[in-house]
């Protein structure tokens, strides 16, 4: 399959400089969706973030129906989640949620990964046939060997999502948070129900990419679900 580079959107327009991912290497490091710090110029930020530019498997791609095949080896996708505490956080280019241990897990080719977080991106970072939708959920697993699998749901307007629901009130309050020029601002959610995140889907797309900001590690096995959601 062919992989195409495509722009990367933040979650609020308030600001589109977001800060690297803390460590000694790119520690202070700024990259943004626009400009001198835009897309085009993460792989030159930093020389950690060389596989942005260079890179032959990046994220997020246009998922284009003359370059998906039927795959028979794939199984349908065992997710299990349950109760869990959560915290939500806002990063600035998404909102984020992070879980306590024992948040769920899913299995991908027999490999177990464990769920850490969750984030939006508006508009959608996907496309599907040519498609952008109105947002985009990365659900975030890591397996013990340090390897990520990102299940993602796309969103169109429409009727209220059961999840996201749930927590209105806590992502109005860190809205509040945030305009108060909180850049970091957390909102604890407490105890919530994870379940309702597992969509039955028996349609979804596969591929091998990346992270979708820096430093755009390669090797995410994607799973993009084929039904598009409210």
């Amino acid at each position: 399959m062919k992989i195409m580079m495509m722009i990367k959107l933040c979650f609020f327009s308030m600001s589109l400089i977001c800060i690297a991912p803390a460590d000694a290497q790119t520690e202070g490091v700024v990259f943004g969706y626009k400009g001198k710090n835009g897309p085009n110029q993460w792989g030159h930020l930093n020389p950690h973030f060389t596989t942005c530019a260079v890179g032959k498997l990046q994220s997020p791609i246009d998922i284009q129906r003359r370059q998906i095949f039927y795959n028979h080896k794939l199984n349908s996708i065992h997710r299990e989640y349950y109760f869990t505490n959560a915290t939500l956080v806002n990063h600035v280019c998404n909102v984020a949620m992070f879980f306590g241990e024992g948040a769920g897990d899913v299995i991908i080719e027999n490999k177990n990964y464990t769920l850490l977080q969750m984030h939006w991106h508006t508009p959608s970072e996907h496309h599907l046939h040519g498609v952008q939708y109105a947002a985009e959920l990365h659900m975030v697993h890591q397996a013990k060997d340090g390897s990520f699998a990102v299940v993602a749901s796309l969103f169109k307007i429409g009727t209220e999502e059961p999840f996201l629901s749930q927590m209105k009130e806590k992502l109005v309050k860190l809205k509040e948070e945030r305009l108060k020029g909180n850049h970091t601002a957390q909102v604890e959610v407490g105890r919530i129900d994870t379940r309702h995140i597992e969509r039955k889907t028996r349609k979804y797309y596969r591929y091998i990419g990346s992270l979708t900001t820096p430093p755009c590690s390669e090797n995410v096995s994607w799973t993009i679900l084929g039904k598009v959601i409210f």
